[in-house]
């Protein structure tokens, strides 16, 4: 996160933010930090994270519509212990306060006149990931007069939206980690046909691996889960706490990577197979209710994108949580459908979310995301299928290779 920008690619982006402002009809966008509380701020605005940041500062872009040609200036209020910790926002109309008063007063001086602006933040706390601004930040800046909105969608244009190559180095990225995905089924199958022994962490070792021999890399290790555990939607396993994996076993693969460059843009996958030649019936048609799930989310984006019309997060998580209620395991589907996917895993743009939080984003142009449906029956076994998707050129697509049709039999399908 946070990579400075040099001052010449300031200006442009100022003046972007400030005409997606005027199209939100809004008077303005005022971004606030405290102790590096917004990160999502400093990566819009292009600023370093690094360095002392112990002081309260605020940053108003105006709004200004495309037709007019004038220059924009944005306006930094700092404190005078960190006098220069938005000089990177160049240029810009500058105040520098040392008391609250002065603080308060000056902010003031930055609103005036506005009636609408938006801030990081979520009515509601309904999309925590760009919930940023304190409440107390935000009823000081409306007892200046001004009405505050959620810039939830204005962060999904800055934050989610991603270039040409961005969105390449995401389907490089999901390619090689379908293809890991054959290469651990493939040692689970080896070994298990040797009589030899291999586990959970051993598998997520070989995984961590074969990533770095793809040449990408990941902040987190990869989720490898047998039975009871892959009924933790965030099973962990390590040398300490590793369970065996025995013919006859579920098991569940959750990789995620993207590729070195700090612009990359992450690939996330969960495959499913069953250690033996043939997966139990049961199991088979649990995993086929997740498929079809997450196939139901599928159709309904690429229809609505094809046909120019809207879908949101929420819409596409319903369409995938009506098929599991309907199967009977609406209880055991304790998670949202899929995430925003950018240079984290989990990125700051529209998730396909209806019951974790209300996320009613519009899926839109140049952006990532999965689809990740689960059904979790506690104390047994867990199921979860998840492929990742883009929309380009007003298509929605899905990347690394065909989905998952059924519960792969690893030891008839890798010999």
């Amino acid at each position: 996160m946070g990579r400075a920008l040099p001052h010449e690619r300031m200006k442009p982006r100022v003046e972007e933010i400030a005409g997606a402002i005027a199209a939100a009809h809004l008077d303005g966008w005022l971004f606030y930090d405290f102790r590096l509380s917004d990160p999502i701020a400093y990566r819009i605005l292009g600023l370093a994270e690094g360095g002392l940041a112990t002081r309260r500062w605020f940053c108003f872009v105006p709004a200004r519509p495309a037709s007019d040609k004038q220059a924009v200036l944005p306006q930094t209020l700092t404190s005078a212990v960190e006098a220069h910790r938005l000089d990177a926002i160049a240029p810009a109309e500058r105040r520098v306060y040392r008391s609250e008063r002065e603080m308060v007063a000056m902010l003031g001086e930055m609103l005036k006149g506005c009636r609408r602006i938006a801030m990081d933040y979520s009515p509601g706390c309904a999309i925590p990931y760009v919930s940023r601004v304190d409440g107390g930040t935000l009823e000081l800046v409306r007892s200046l007069g001004v009405e505050v909105v959620g810039a939830a969608d204005l962060i999904q244009q800055f934050e989610a939206v991603l270039s040409a190559e961005q969105l390449a180095s995401h389907w490089r990225a999901a390619t090689r980690l379908r293809a890991i995905v054959d290469e651990a089924f493939g040692a689970i199958a080896g070994k298990l046909r040797e009589g030899g022994t291999i586990s959970e962490y051993g598998v997520q070792q070989l995984v961590l691996e074969r990533i770095a021999a793809h040449g990408l890399r990941t902040d987190e290790a990869p989720i490898v889960a047998v039975n009871a555990n892959a009924a933790n939607p965030h099973f962990a396993p390590s040398a300490e706490r590793d369970t065996p994996i025995r013919k006859g076993d579920l098991v569940l693969i959750d990789l995620f990577a993207k590729e070195i460059a700090p612009d990359a843009v992450y690939g996330d996958l969960t495959w499913m197979g069953y250690a033996g030649e043939r997966a139990p019936e049961e199991l088979a048609r649990i995993f086929n209710i997740v498929a079809r799930a997450r196939d139901a989310a599928v159709e309904l984006i690429q229809k609505r994108i094809a046909g120019g019309q809207r879908i949101s997060g929420a819409e596409a998580d319903r369409a995938a949580r009506a098929v599991i209620e309907a199967a009977g395991h609406g209880e055991q589907f304790v998670h949202r459908t899929g995430h925003s996917i950018g240079r984290e895993v989990h990125g700051n743009g529209a998730n396909l979310d209806s019951l974790e939080t209300r996320d009613d984003r519009r899926l839109i142009e140049k952006t990532c995301f999965s689809v990740e449906p689960g059904i979790y029956i506690a104390g047994r076994c867990g199921f979860r299928s998840e492929l990742d998707m883009t929309i380009e050129c007003g298509r929605a697509e899905i990347s690394g290779g065909p989905p998952q049709a059924e519960l792969i039999p690893i030891l008839s399908v890798y010999r």
